[in-house]
């Protein structure tokens, strides 16, 4: 897999959604692109845990809105439940710790920042809704492509199996 997003936004910017440049990488990859699979979290990560260490990723990515809130989501722990898997990636509006662990991890992992506080056990999450942060909708089932460049959503799938774009 060896997509750029500037060149997937330069030949289909108009299908693409791209989201500010909010995010960082922490994680093992360089890219990553998949099937979107939301979920809603408020601080509590007990149902994204859940998620990652107990359902296949079938190569998805994991798009998880926690509003910002400061405490870590996701660490070496999740990250590992995300390689064994078959994760290709997580995308978190919210922070993440462990990264000097994370960034050996071949899973990629974008999120707002660090933070060394884990989330706190609060409240129950919603999984397979629409989230909108960042000016982006992540609807799941839609296909989100990361690298250093940036994160872009599109309605359909524009890199096959051989990373060649399809028109």
């Amino acid at each position: 897999m060896n997509f750029k997003t500037a060149d997937l936004c330069d030949a289909f910017g108009e299908d693409a959604q791209i989201a500010r440049p909010d995010f960082r990488s922490y994680g093992g990859v360089e890219h990553c692109f998949g099937k979107i699979r939301t979920i809603k979290l408020d601080e509590d990560n007990s149902a994204l845990v859940e998620m990652l260490k107990n359902e296949n990723g079938n190569g998805d990515i994991a798009v998880v809105d926690v509003g910002g809130v400061h405490c870590a989501v996701v660490g070496d722990n999740l990250m590992g439940f995300a390689r064994d898997n078959n994760w290709a990636g997580i995308v978190v509006n919210g922070y993440v710790r462990d990264t000097y662990i994370t960034k050996t991890i071949p899973v990629g992992l974008w999120a707002l920042g660090t933070y060394p506080l884990k989330s706190s056990k609060k409240a129950p999450s919603k999984r397979d809704i629409e989230l909108n942060f960042s000016g982006v909708t992540f609807r799941p089932g839609e296909y989100l492509y990361a690298d250093h460049d940036g994160i872009i959503v599109m309605h359909r799938n524009v890199v096959d199996i051989d990373t060649h774009m399809k028109k």
